[in-house]
C-alpha cells in the first residue's frame, strides 16, 4: 500500500509511520522543509506541491491529512487564530485541489478534524449526527471539514477523524498536563464538571488503520474513548496513576486571566463524545477505560 502522510512529524503522525512500517507500506511524507530523504515530498499548505512533485502522487492508495497549526499556547491573538484557521482550511483545499490534478487520484483520503465540531455542550451525549456548535473551533471545523468533504464529490472515499484529547506523554495535551501534577501541583480546573472525550495514542493508530482497510467506512466518525470523563474524575485518575495530590484547583477566573479564550476552548468547554459508528462497526478499543489508558501513556 502506498500512502502519503502529512503532519507526519506531529504525535499521531511519527506513531502511523511505525504501523505502516511494521505493515511494509510505502511512505510519503508531506511536509513544508527540504526533501530530508526519498519518502519526503515537500509541501506548502498555501500553495500545495510542486508541478515536478505531482508525478510521485500518482497511484496513491491513501492520503492522510494530519496538518495543522497547533491550537495549544499562552493565548489566541488574532494572528494565532488566523494561523489555525488557514492551516487547516487553506491546507485542506490545496490538498483537495492536488487531486483533481492526478490522473490517478487515491482510493481514499483520511483527513484530520476534532470534537471542536460539538463546542461547549455541557452534559450532553454527542454522535456523529450530533449538530456543530457556534465556538471558534466549531467554526474552524465546520469550514475544515467542508474542503475534506470536497475530495468525495471527486469521487474518493473520503473520511474525516474528529479526535479528541490524545493520550500520550510524548506529546499533545498529556504531556503538558503532567507537569505540574508531578510537581505536586495538579488540581481540578473550573468547576470540574466539564466533561473530557480522550482516546489513548495506540487506539488512534489502531482506528486510522481499521478505517483504512475497511471500505464501508465514509464520512465523519469519532476517534475517542467510550468513556468520556468529568474533570474532576480526569483529574483525580492522573494524580493517582502518578502517585501526585490533586488538591490545587485552578480556578475559571484564573484560566480566563491567564489564558483567555484558549483557556475556554481547552480547559472549561465540555463536550461529552462517543464514538458510535466505531462501536456499530464492531471496533474493540484496546484501551476503553482512563486509567488503563493513563497507566499504559505515561509508563
Amino acid at each position: 500500500m502506498k500512502i502519503l502522510i502529512t503532519g507526519a512529524s506531529g504525535l499521531i503522525g511519527k506513531a502511523l509511520q511505525s504501523s505502516f512500517k511494521e505493515k511494509g507500506y510505502e511512505m510519503l511524507l508531506g511536509s513544508r522543509s527540504e526533501r530530508k530523504d526519498e519518502r519526503h515530498i515537500k509541501w506548502d499548505p498555501d500553495t500545495g506541491f510542486s508541478a515536478e512533485d505531482l508525478p510521485r502522487l500518482e497511484g496513491l492508495d491513501a492520503v492522510i491529512h494530519l496538518a495543522g497549526e497547533n491550537i495549544s499556547g499562552l493565548r489566541w491573538t488574532e494572528e494565532k487564530k488566523k494561523a489555525i484557521r488557514d492551516s487547516r482550511v487553506f491546507g485542506t483545499r490545496s490538498m483537495v485541489e492536488t487531486f483533481d490534478k492526478l490522473k490517478q487520484k487515491p482510493k481514499v483520503f483520511i483527513s484530520g478534524s476534532a470534537i471542536g465540531f460539538y463546542g461547549d455542550r455541557g452534559s450532553d451525549e454527542m454522535t456523529e449526527s450530533s449538530s456543530a456548535g457556534k465556538t471558534f473551533l466549531s467554526e474552524i471545523s465546520k469550514e475544515w471539514e467542508a474542503e475534506s468533504r470536497r475530495a468525495e464529490d471527486m469521487g474518493i472515499r473520503t473520511v474525516l477523524l474528529r479526535t479528541g484529547i490524545v493520550l500520550s506523554k510524548d506529546g499533545g495535551a498529556l504531556a503538558t498536563m503532567m507537569t505540574p501534577f508531578k510537581l505536586g501541583v495538579g488540581g481540578v480546573i473550573g468547576s470540574g464538571e466539564q466533561w473530557m472525550s480522550w482516546v489513548s495514542l495506540d487506539d488512534v493508530v489502531r482506528i486510522i488503520n481499521f478505517v483504512l482497510e475497511n471500505e464501508d467506512f465514509r464520512g465523519a466518525i469519532n476517534v475517542t474513548a467510550p468513556n468520556p470523563v468529568t474533570n474532576e474524575e480526569f483529574t483525580k485518575t492522573l494524580g493517582s496513576v502518578l502517585y501526585r495530590p490533586t488538591f490545587l484547583p485552578l480556578p475559571e477566573f484564573a484560566v480566563h486571566m491567564v489564558f483567555g479564550e484558549m483557556g475556554d476552548a481547552l480547559l472549561l468547554d465540555s463536550t461529552r463524545v462517543v464514538p458510535k459508528r466505531l462501536l456499530d462497526a464492531g471496533f474493540e478499543f484496546k484501551y476503553p477505560k482512563l486509567k488503563d489508558a493513563l497507566e499504559h501513556a505515561v509508563k
